[in-house]
């Protein structure tokens, strides 16, 4: 059990909120509200928004204490749902922990406000992913799961194919190996900006262009970026410009959190927990979709490089070998079996950077292995950045589950079309909801 917890009414809240234990900004919440909140057993704050008229509903999502409530969790909020939840600040990538937690304020807000209707686990990034675990491994606690943009095809592989990307950047572009792959220093940040940098200058030459591509299709980066969305395959110069964005060149890149994650994971399950050993990059692009390959052959043809003397050096070059208890315990954090049981959706946007969105056809499949089609559906958004929605979207696929878990069957609602008709009616931002059907994952 917590803690400490308290429950307050709306009208005595700024009286109280500068008395908070712990650092998260405290919820303002409306008239006709309530909030639950306080501090979990291993000291996480938690916090539980929950309107007079509530409608026995509650959400619980793994970053709602740190932060003011936002656009689409009032908007549950007004149409009667409580929606609360924790933060990742204690647990970090402590996903049992994450869990665990999640699972622990369910159990206070049920001992306050008794037994909900239906217990909804929701959240972004590592949030999604903790919220796909929880509904995974809970079902007799959790009746339904909203994951957005959570890097669902586990732990271990999105690892190995960030790995993949940074091993071929490296050999090819930074042959004398000045630059960390896998052993990040404490300076991080001066890490990322060399990578940045060195990238940048190469992004400036057509053989440097020629081997960010390679990489990028390798390692399944997304062809969107801030500045450059949905390119067409047919012109490469564009398109290549678009990877480079995800990779390097837009807020959040790719190969930042390649390095702060890297050393975050390498450091906290006490070994390198990722592998390229026994890997054969020339089949690694052939596993990738016919739109990459036709750009990467083009700008090697431009370039007037050799794409297959290129793969053949990285192909010879010395592997990383894994930590194999470094890698089970990463494991252990949690790899997704397809053995669900309860509704389950996915909100996705096409050209998210960092989780990227192949993984959900690695979990799309594991979840048909195990017969569980039925139960899951995906959705994707036409928009670049990591998990950038817009409040109505993430409203619309709310809503998309609670209709679900009412009727027992998805319906027509979970075409894209349906979706923005429903996104577009709340007035809560733009509605970008597409048919897309994700690239193979091509790591394990």
């Amino acid at each position: 059990m917590p803690t400490t917890h308290r429950i307050r009414n709306a009208a005595i809240a700024s009286a109280v909120a500068t008395g908070l234990a712990f650092s998260a900004s405290p919820a303002v919440a409306a008239e006709g509200e309530r909030v639950l909140e306080g501090a979990l057993t291993d000291s996480t704050p938690y916090r539980f928004v929950i309107p007079d008229d509530w409608n026995g509903t509650v959400f619980v999502d793994m970053d709602f204490a740190a932060g003011p409530i936002g656009d689409a969790e009032q908007a549950l909020i007004d149409r009667g749902a409580a929606y609360g939840g924790t933060t990742r600040n204690v647990t970090g990538w402590n996903i049992g922990g994450a869990i665990a937690n999640q699972l622990e304020a369910l159990d206070v807000f049920t001992a306050e406000m008794g037994e909900p209707e239906q217990a909804i686990t929701m959240g972004s990034s590592m949030g999604g992913f903790v919220a796909a675990a929880t509904g995974e491994l809970h079902p007799d606690r959790i009746d339904g799961v909203l994951a957005a943009c959570g890097g669902l095809s586990g732990t271990v592989s999105q690892w190995n194919q960030k790995l993949d990307t940074v091993f071929v950047l490296s050999e090819l572009l930074d042959p004398e190996g000045s630059l960390p792959v896998v052993d990040i220093p404490a300076d991080v940040s001066g890490a990322q900006q060399a990578w940045i940098g060195h990238l940048t200058a190469a992004q400036a030459t057509p053989e440097g262009r020629a081997r960010i591509a390679l990489a990028a299709a390798i390692g399944q980066l997304p062809a969107w970026s801030q500045t450059i969305a949905d390119p067409s395959p047919r012109d490469a110069d564009t398109y290549e410009q678009a990877w480079f964005g995800a990779l390097a060149g837009d807020p959040l890149p790719y190969i930042g959190q390649a390095m702060s994650s890297r050393r975050t994971s390498t450091l906290l399950f006490g070994g390198l927990p990722s592998w390229n050993t026994g890997i054969d990059y020339a089949e690694q692009l052939r596993k990738a979709s016919p739109e990459a390959r036709r750009v990467v052959a083009d700008l090697y043809e431009r370039a007037g490089l050799s794409l297959e003397a290129d793969l053949a050096t990285v192909n010879a070059a010395e592997r990383y070998q894994a930590d194999p208890d470094a890698v089970e315990r990463f494991a252990a954090t949690y790899e997704f079996t397809g053995e669900i049981s309860v509704p389950t959706l996915t909100l996705n946007n096409v050209g998210d950077q960092i989780s990227t969105v192949a993984q959900q056809s690695a979990y799309e499949q594991r979840v048909k292995k195990a017969g569980n089609a039925s139960l899951l559906r995906q959705t994707y958004v036409a928009s670049a950045g990591h998990c950038n929605f817009t409040a109505a979207e993430t409203v619309a696929a709310a809503e998309l589950l609670l209709e679900r878990l009412d009727t027992g069957h998805w319906g027509g609602g979970t075409s894209a079309h349906q979706l923005n008709r429903a996104a577009a009616a709340l007035d809560l931002g733009e509605a970008r909801f597409i048919r897309f059907t994700p690239d193979r994952f091509n790591r394990g």
